[in-house]
């Protein structure tokens, strides 16, 4: 009589059961097992609803905070919440059981033993779950990143998870209630498969120097919305450190883009602040292609081929003289020479240097390029508007020739702040000065803004002074 109608039916229902099966498992057993079934069956229904709910109610701050989309979590806690339900009271036992006598702690470590296996090895194979119709490295269903969610993403996932709230606390309602959780994992498949769109300028050629310290990372963004990057920071092996600028920078700064997919990365030398950070760069935003410089990849660079080849991306190495158009822009190769040996004990002198062309306006990129391939560069008479200024600013690159041949109006410098090689060098900020560039420096401004439209170069942050 305590109870509400549906559940005293229910229970009539079990009994009714349990007075079939008295036939053939006794009275005792007739009443225990339905119930028992049942509780196992409602167990499982209430794990398997409160994850999928947890899952759909947090998607929105795991895109937003951390940029992932967690689409394992359910049936992982289906199979780690009992074991580890199995495993805690059983490791309690092993420890107190250790203290008396290890013969008598056995069976508990057994036990213990096998429900730590049990939960490495669920979370081992649905990790290396793979995304259906794509190639395998880096494409796992359970770790998918997502870029930055749109305002409009935002307000639909706020909108839905208040309208459950409020659903699941009104009675009688059960239909809006079942129609808001409805809604609210529509609005969570919504944000982990439905790529935003990103936040680009249609038309324009744009060229971001992103701000990782004392490192080169450019985003370049064709006319037509192709986005290369060019290397991805990265830290020296001499600073033992495990931050990942490819990951918490430059992966960071791309999906507040709202970019999801790159379709090329270069890498202009293999020089760990440029390419330190490019294998979290590959794993997160898939390319399709890798432009190098080296014939064959030795050293750092070996590995970082061979997950693209792995990923099935094109792997191209580019040389002087090679030119091409991709995605609405014109590239022009200077450096490496054609002829020249790669791979050799100077990575600068192996540095690719190119043009990248909108209409009437250039933008020469010269990475850690010095004096010889400078002196490339001097010999084909290029002109540009835009400057990405050689090697940080030492004094080996940026020569008084190589201005007065290019006549750049704007200039920029990736380099770190208080960096131990003093760069920028004074001698070439004089340099920079004399040929009346307007110069902007990231360890001062940050990322760094050009808009190339054709006729003119659209700097969006303030003039260095």
């Amino acid at each position: 009589m305590h109870v509400a109608p549906e559940v005293a039916q229910f229970r009539l229902d079990l009994r009714l059961i349990g007075s079939r099966l008295r036939r053939f498992i006794g009275d005792r057993l007739s009443l225990a097992v339905p119930a028992i079934l049942m509780r196992v069956a409602i167990g499982f229904g209430e794990l398997l609803f409160i994850s999928a709910l947890m899952q759909a109610g947090l998607a929105l701050l795991m895109a937003y905070h951390f940029h992932r989309a967690t689409t394992m979590g359910m049936p992982a806690n289906l199979a780690v919440i009992p074991l580890t339900q199995m495993l805690m009271p059983t490791a309690a036992a092993a420890v107190g059981l250790g203290y008396i006598s290890t013969t008598l702690a056995k069976p508990a470590v057994w036990i213990s033993g096998l429900a730590l296996e049990g939960i490495a090895g669920t979370v081992h194979f649905l990790g290396g779950a793979q995304v259906a119709g794509t190639p395998s490295f880096g494409r796992s269903i359970a770790d998918l990143r997502v870029a930055m969610p749109s305002l409009v993403m935002i307000l639909a996932s706020l909108a839905a998870l208040a309208l459950a709230m409020l659903a699941a606390r009104i009675r009688r309602t059960r239909l809006a209630a079942l129609a808001s959780v409805v809604l609210l994992f529509g609005v969570a498949v919504w944000i982990a498969f439905v790529p935003s769109r990103p936040n680009l300028r249609a038309g324009v050629m744009e060229m971001t120097t992103i701000d990782v310290g004392q490192g080169d990372s450019i985003l370049l963004v064709t006319p037509e919305s192709r986005a290369l990057l060019i290397d991805a920071g990265g830290l020296p092996q001499w600073m033992h450190s495990d931050f990942d600028i490819g990951e918490q920078v430059v992966s960071s700064y791309l999906w507040n883009r709202r970019i999801d997919r790159l379709d090329v990365v270069v890498i202009t030398h293999p020089h760990a602040d440029h390419l330190g950070g490019m294998p979290a760069v590959i794993a997160n935003f898939h390319p399709r292609e890798l432009w190098i410089s080296i014939d064959k990849p030795v050293g750092q660079l070996a590995p970082i081929v061979a997950q693209a080849q792995s990923a099935g991306m094109k792997v191209s190495v580019k040389k002087d003289g090679d030119q091409f158009d991709y995605g609405g822009a014109h590239f022009r190769m200077f450096a490496p020479g054609r002829d020249q040996i790669t791979g050799s004990m100077r990575p600068n002198d192996d540095c690719l240097v190119f043009t990248a062309t909108f209409g009437g306006t250039t933008a020469l990129l010269e990475g850690d390029a010095e004096r010889p391939a400078e002196r490339r560069v001097v010999e084909e008479h290029p002109e540009a508007m835009l400057l990405k200024v050689a090697h940080h600013g030492s004094a080996s690159g940026t020569s008084a020739a190589l201005l007065a041949t290019v006549h750049p109006r704007y200039a920029v410098i990736s380099v770190g702040a208080r960096n131990v090689y003093g760069h920028p060098r004074r001698e070439v900020l004089e340099r920079l000065q004399q040929a009346g560039v307007k110069t902007y420096r990231t360890d001062e401004e940050g990322a760094v803004s050009f808009y190339l439209d054709g006729k003119s170069v659209t700097p969006d942050v303030p003039l260095l002074h």
